[in-house]
């Protein structure tokens, strides 16, 4: 009598369950990190919003405004002198420090419950800087 074998042995699912283990040890941290990547485009456009909305300002009043405006989800109107608001859901916080003839606005938020605090910076001459990456720490 013949007897036929089928199903898997256990050292066959052993190692399948070995090489999901590996790719997933693999794939979730790049994962995080893009997820973290694309969070990060709502500070960087903001701040370009930041930046021209300013430098619109400037030139028809000759100076810079908003100084020590906070806007965030809570209070997503506090930009609206030089027509910028944020959305409900947004999930940075933006700080604006102004003088006369310079500013800088500050975007800061925790994207992946860690102790780093993303911060992204712009000033009066465009430059925007990320000081502080929570994608890679």
């Amino acid at each position: 009598m013949k007897r036929s074998n089928k199903g898997f042995t256990l050292i066959e699912l052993m190692i399948v369950v070995v090489i999901i283990g590996i790719l997933s040890a693999l794939a979730i941290p790049r994962f995080f990190r893009a997820a973290t990547k694309a969070k990060q485009s709502e500070a960087r456009e903001v701040l370009k919003q930041v930046y021209t909305m300013q430098r619109a300002y400037f030139v028809e009043h000759e100076t810079y405004i908003l100084n020590g405006a906070t806007a965030d989800a809570g209070n997503t109107t506090a930009f609206a002198l030089i027509a910028i608001e944020l959305m409900p859901s947004a999930r940075y916080s933006f700080a604006m420090v102004a003088a006369a003839n310079t500013f800088s606005c500050t975007a800061t938020s925790n994207l992946d419950d860690d102790a780093a605090i993303d911060t992204w910076t712009i000033d009066q001459t465009g430059a925007l800087t990320n000081t502080i990456d929570d994608s890679v720490l």
